[in-house]
């Protein structure tokens, strides 16, 4: 059975299949729409640098044909052949699109879906519908991406404009006749313009009407055609649909938010200065030159894995949750308006944050369980099953013994689960190999895969004291709760932290009890009752978090 995936999902490849040769097929259909169906080689900064990885119906496959367009077939509209290990490594991302042939809108097409072959077998599939987009004429449907290892990202981005301004976003550029000379030269490959599709890649079909075509100019209409009357632009409306459209009861439509360029670039949306005929049906209208329209969602970047790691596709220092109306739209009136803010978040992680004090634990991606503290479920969807997680006879008693013990239980099946603890603050925290020490008053969940144990903490400045916490080691995620929100401070030789304010810190730190407490003082009545800190010596690089709250 295909892994159903929805907007902003993405998965590593080798989840999905362990194959490198993959189908992936586009199914995508409208009354009265046609469309182009196109795959964009882009590299690592996510440009249309190299022409020869632009794969569409003029150009059907890549030099070494690690891309290649296969036709319709078995009940898709477009299909395209992609062999991983044949990708060049200059390609980091491939990102297949749709774009309507001539005039129409996305909202006019109906149920579509982009899924994933391997074997003869279907590994993946992404479903949309026209509900999810307005005025938009392209979609960017999904991409294959490069980090680390090859993953799919379901991206389901509309686009305002057709082919045309969507080559342009990704770097491209159209090739436009300067004189409508008929017996004009065709231009030499090492003078071509931006992008100018090879001599092998010039449509087939039958000629228009008027003069012998020329040969390949990119999108140049043939010389001699009778350029038709400009047609009116549709209003731009690039609301994101990463999460969901934003359209509020009553089909009223709200204006573009601000937001950070696409894919680390401000192209120019409007067509060329001094064009003089349009491009020929089916690459769409040239439109009205206007302010560059940016683009939210998938491909900006995203933080360094760690400690109060943002969820996908949130914009660094957006204060509302991703997902939220617009700031400026309009919001209308009724209960779905008002809790429009509050919407879940869904961005294809395992682990997401829909606030700073709920977080969302998807069982299905990673394969693993989680564990996290009895009780502190509040909601999950799917089919979940919760059981009783034991520590064994030996782990209650050094639990009894250290003050370290956790009362867990275990979630496993395929759905998602919810957890929030008292209101308290909540921070993922990705591990990759490394470790961290975390006292498990403050351990909220975690991924089953990552080891822990109780580690003594060395003390001198009491007899015989010491104080005990949590370290979790591996690869996965561990969720921190803090009352308040918490400060994060580089290890120095002078860094003395109160033991009921610490809450986790780097496991390569060394730490320490310090007493500044003296027998003969014990007793007074002006004590500051700040005898007993934590010392922590470190190699640069190594942190430690404190809460403004002490146990």
């Amino acid at each position: 059975m295909p892994r159903e995936f929805q907007r902003g999902h993405k998965a590593r490849i080798s989840d999905l299949t362990a194959g490198t040769d993959l189908y992936v097929g586009v199914q995508i259909s409208g009354p009265g729409l046609t469309f182009d169906i196109s795959c964009f080689g882009l590299d690592a900064d996510e440009r249309l640098s190299d022409d020869r990885y632009f794969v569409f119906f003029n150009q059907p496959k890549s030099p070494e044909e690690s891309i290649q367009l296969l036709g319709a077939q078995a009940g898709d509209t477009e299909s395209f052949r992609v062999t991983l290990d044949r990708i060049p490594p200059q390609i980091k991302k491939l990102s297949f699109t749709a774009t309507i042939d001539g005039t129409g809108q996305m909202s006019q097409i109906g149920p579509g879906y982009l899924r994933i072959v391997a074997g003869g077998e279907e590994v993946a599939r992404y479903a949309f519908s026209g509900s999810e987009f307005t005025t938009e004429r392209a979609v960017m449907l999904g991409d294959f991406y490069l980090k680390d290892v090859w993953r799919f990202a379901a991206v389901g981005q509309g686009f305002d404009g057709g082919l045309e301004a969507l080559l342009k976003n990704f770097g491209g550029e159209v090739a436009e006749e300067e004189s409508p000379a008929p017996q004009q030269e065709p231009p030499q490959a090492a003078g071509a313009p931006g992008f100018a599709p090879p001599a092998f890649g010039a449509p087939s079909g039958p000629a228009a009407p008027g003069p012998a075509p020329q040969p390949a100019q990119g999108f140049a209409p043939p010389a001699g055609a009778t350029p038709p009357p400009p047609a009116p632009s549709p209003s731009v409306h690039a609301a994101p649909t990463i999460v969901a459209p934003m359209t509020p009861p009553g089909g009223i439509v709200p204006p573009p938010s601000p937001a950070p360029a696409p894919f680390g670039q401000q192209p120019p949306y409007g067509g060329p200065p001094g064009q003089t005929a349009p491009p020929p049906p089916g690459y769409g209208r040239p439109p009205v030159p206007q302010a560059p329209v940016p683009l939210p969602g998938y491909g900006q970047p995203t933080p360094p894995p760690g400690y109060g790691r943002q969820p996908y596709g949130q914009v660094p220092g957006q204060p509302a949750p991703y997902g939220a109306a617009p700031q400026g739209a309009p919001q209308g009136a009724g209960v779905t308006a008002a809790l429009q803010q509050f919407k879940e978040t869904p961005t294809g992680q395992r682990w997401t944050l829909q606030n700073s004090k709920l977080v969302r634990a998807d069982l299905g991606m990673g394969g693993q369980p989680v564990l996290a503290r009895q009780g502190s479920m509040v909601l999950y969807q799917g089919k979940v099953d919760f059981s009783y997680k034991g520590a064994g006879f030996a782990g209650r008693v050094v639990g009894n013994a250290t003050g370290q013990e956790m009362q867990l239980m275990r979630c496993t099946g395929q759905g998602q689960v919810f957890f929030a603890e008292r209101s308290t603050h909540l921070h993922p925290v990705e591990l990759q190999g490394d470790a961290i020490c975390v006292s498990a008053e403050n351990v909220l969940a975690f991924d089953e895969g990552l080891q822990y144990e109780v580690r003594r903490v060395e003390g001198h400045g009491i007899p015989g004291g010491a104080l005990f916490t949590m370290q979790f080691q591996g690869t996965g995620t561990i969720v921190v709760k803090t009352h308040g929100t918490p400060v994060v401070l580089p290890v120095t030789p002078t860094t003395f932290v109160d033991s009921n304010a610490v809450v986790a810190w780097s496991a390569a730190a060394q730490v320490i009890v310090s007493s500044q407490v003296r027998m003969r003082r014990n007793a007074y009545p002006g004590h500051t009752g700040e005898g007993v800190n934590l010392q922590f010596r470190a190699a640069p690089g190594n942190f430690v978090v404190v809460q403004p709250y002490e146990v």
